[in-house]
């Protein structure tokens, strides 16, 4: 079903669930095959109890299953995965200089740096 992406790269990376949602790997999918270069995912599915999610007031869109981080190697493939990634849809986008955030969530569209 997917093209690009075994299920297992989203496992949580401290407990090896994966309750990821189908409909946002499909749009990831997608996405990978118009951006025309790889993704490798630094952060998928988080279980609540994952180290990072514990310390928020309100666990994030990880452990929804509607979230990922994409490695980005160069300023050029930022700008591109950024631009068609709104394109399709991601309502959540978050900038760091190693990777990018994206998400689906369904609440106001929101874009952030770290």
């Amino acid at each position: 079903m997917l093209r690009f992406f075994k299920l297992e790269e989203f496992d949580c990376q401290e407990t090896g669930e994966n309750c990821m949602d189908m409909d946002f790997l499909l749009k990831l999918d997608a996405l990978r095959a118009e951006c025309g270069f790889p993704f490798r995912i630094t952060s998928g599915y988080r279980s609540e109890s994952h180290s990072i999610e514990a310390r928020k007031e309100k666990p994030g869109q990880h452990t929804r299953g509607i979230a990922c981080d994409i490695a980005v190697d160069n300023g050029a493939q930022r700008m591109i995965l950024v631009q068609k990634a709104l394109e399709a849809g991601f309502t959540g986008v978050g900038i760091h200089k190693s990777f990018t955030h994206l998400d689906t969530r369904d609440s106001t569209p929101v874009m952030w740096v770290y």
